[in-house]
């Protein structure tokens, strides 16, 4: 990767699945889990990112594998600073990169205590400026939405601790829900069906790899009027023999798997619809709502929400990238980040 040494402006995503940093003039540069791994005997660093991921339910006793953020919030302070000081440096290819300023994308739904924290964090690696800019801010702007426009646009942005769903409106959020329910809890749901429905325990990896596979939100339709069925193979461990185990998963059994996660998803967009100005909710009406994040590309998933609210929903080209994206051209116009931004800290 070549060097971004001068690089002066940062994005940070810090998910709870994974964390995307942008540099300016650059693009996103990085796109790793959020996910590190300790040898607990050294306390040191052993992997980050995606060789941290790969060791997960397959790490010896003295390897300790951590999520350190949950629910969109961080968990574990400590191996958070480890984790975004080892991106950062893998990001610019170097440590003596300082005094540059960072946009950081956070959850609508944080408390000040947690915004203080993820702050606390990043000025550890350097930073000079950081402003704190909710994450459905930030994928509208990434998403390629005018925020500041007297029409009112919606944003659904489904990452992986949280679903924030938010009214934007003359360059504010006027109605807003952020649910702790989101991809990781799509993969549990996931687990728990498998295992209810085959007898059959997986992990979280393979959870998440049926979900991206063959995971949808609604079936489709052959000419006859019947459901197309796809399936993959899953391995895990048989509950009644103790022993492995491989069978076919469908795409049916992850509709069905996900059935009630999607729903709390739909009602929070309801809620939030329900909850805005006549004015703003026939913005809405009228022009739909977008979809970010990585729970925003399941199948049909905005195919269902439009049959469930009769509004129009559509997929971001870039959801998966929205918030990373938004939080670096965001600095485009640092006088109206300052106005969006919900706390600018200044050395």
């Amino acid at each position: 990767m070549m060097s971004f040494l001068g690089a002066k402006d940062m994005g940070i995503d810090l998910g709870t699945a994974n964390t995307l940093i942008y540099l300016k003039d650059a693009g996103i540069v990085l796109n790793e889990p959020s996910v590190i791994a300790i040898d607990k005997r050294r306390d040191v660093v052993v992997a980050v990112g995606k060789k941290a991921k790969a060791m997960i339910g397959k790490a010896p006793a003295n390897i300790n594998v951590i999520r350190p953020l949950r629910d969109g919030v961080i968990s574990d302070f400590e191996r958070t600073a480890d984790m975004l000081k080892a991106f950062i440096d893998k990001a610019v290819t170097s440590n003596r990169i300082r005094n540059f300023r960072v946009v950081v994308g956070v959850p609508s739904g944080v408390t000040n205590v947690e915004q203080k924290a993820v702050e606390e964090v990043v000025r550890q690696m350097g930073a000079s400026d950081v402003y704190i800019l909710s994450e459905p801010m930030a994928a509208a702007l990434g998403a390629g939405l005018d925020v500041d426009s007297s029409t009112a646009c919606m944003i659904v942005d489904i990452g992986g601790g949280t679903t924030d769903i938010a009214i934007i409106d003359l360059g504010g959020i006027v109605n807003s829900t952020s649910i702790r329910h989101a991809g990781d809890k799509f993969n549990e749901a996931i687990i728990n069906y498998v295992r209810k429905r085959y007898s059959l325990n997986i992990g979280e990896k393979t959870a998440e790899r049926l979900k991206i596979e063959v995971g949808t939100a609604c079936m489709d339709l052959d000419e006859d009027g019947n459901e197309i069925i796809e399936s993959v193979s899953a391995s895990g461990l048989d509950l009644l023999t103790g022993l492995p185990k491989a069978i076919d998963i469908t795409n049916r059994d992850i509709m069905l798997g996900l059935q009630e996660s999607i729903d709390m998803v739909i009602d929070g967009i309801r809620a939030t619809i329900e909850e805005a100005e006549p004015e703003v909710a026939a913005d809405i009406a009228n022009n739909g709502m977008v979809l970010t994040g990585g729970g925003g590309l399941i199948h049909n998933l905005d195919k269902l929400i439009e049959k469930r609210t009769g509004i129009k929903a559509r997929v971001a080209e870039n959801a998966f990238e929205a918030v990373a994206m938004g939080t670096g051209l965001s600095f485009n116009d640092v006088e109206r980040l300052k106005v969006h931004a919900s706390t600018v800290k200044r050395r």
